[in-house]
């Protein structure tokens, strides 16, 4: 009987445990900061202090769908499986943060709109970015085989990201319920401060869920290669 010598998937120590610390406090502390001292909105009181939250996250799920869009390009021209696991990690805390975003609009457009809900530009457009991406997750849970896996993915991570435009774009292309986009400079300049460091705050959070995915990822291909090897040697 011929011996088999498997693929060890070891677990990967986090090179960044201070860095996702780090990020989350400061995640916190703007967040406290921004809720405590910046003053109520002249005309939706204290529910604008959501823009904290809903306004980094919808600039996070754009951020990172165009990381989708680098590491899909990349892995077409060089095939590297490492690109496909990175735009693979890019493309799950994208979509969550695309979730994020879409919820918390819907709480915020409640009490503004009156409505949960309406087939808004806008909203639609940020759905239809959603639903894209979750079918790429789909996808990649379905096909077994990596390389015709990663090939379909970066198709449609491709498509998907070209969509983001299209959702920053809506407002000034079409007539919606909801505002142009909010930024420093269409921002009162009371609330522009905590805006950018709450900003910086998702983005951290961001750059640390994309690299904790990634090191997943890859004991997940490391488990994949070990079960081949299993499977091979029994024959």
């Amino acid at each position: 009987m011929t011996a088999v010598t498997l693929p060890v998937a070891l677990p990967r120590t986090s090179r960044w445990p201070w860095f996702g610390a780090f990020a989350f406090l400061f995640l916190i502390t703007s967040q406290a900061l921004a809720i405590i001292t910046s003053p109520a909105d002249r005309d939706m009181g204290d529910l604008q202090k959501i823009m904290y939250v809903h306004v980094p996250s919808a600039w996070i799920t754009m951020l990172s769908f165009f990381v989708v869009l680098v590491f899909s390009v990349r892995y077409l021209w060089q095939r590297r499986e490492n690109d496909d696991l990175l735009a693979a990690s890019a493309a799950e805390v994208g979509a969550t943060f695309n979730g994020l975003t879409l919820v918390l609009g819907m709480l915020w457009g409640r009490p503004t709109w009156g409505v949960w809900w309406t087939w808004d530009a806008r909203l639609t457009s940020t759905l239809v970015l959603f639903l894209i991406f979750v079918g790429y997750l789909s996808l990649r849970a379905f096909i077994d085989e990596p390389v015709r896996r990663a090939q379909w993915s970066a198709a449609v991570g491709i498509l998907g990201a070209i969509n983001v435009p299209i959702v920053y774009l809506s407002v000034r292309w079409w007539r919606t319920l909801h505002q142009v986009q909010s930024s420093p400079s269409t921002v009162d300049p009371l609330y522009v401060l905590f805006l950018r460091a709450n900003a910086f705050a998702f983005l951290f959070v961001m750059i640390y869920f994309i690299r904790q995915r990634y090191e997943a990822a890859r004991i997940e291909r490391d488990a994949e290669l070990a079960a081949q090897a299993v499977a091979l040697g029994g024959r």
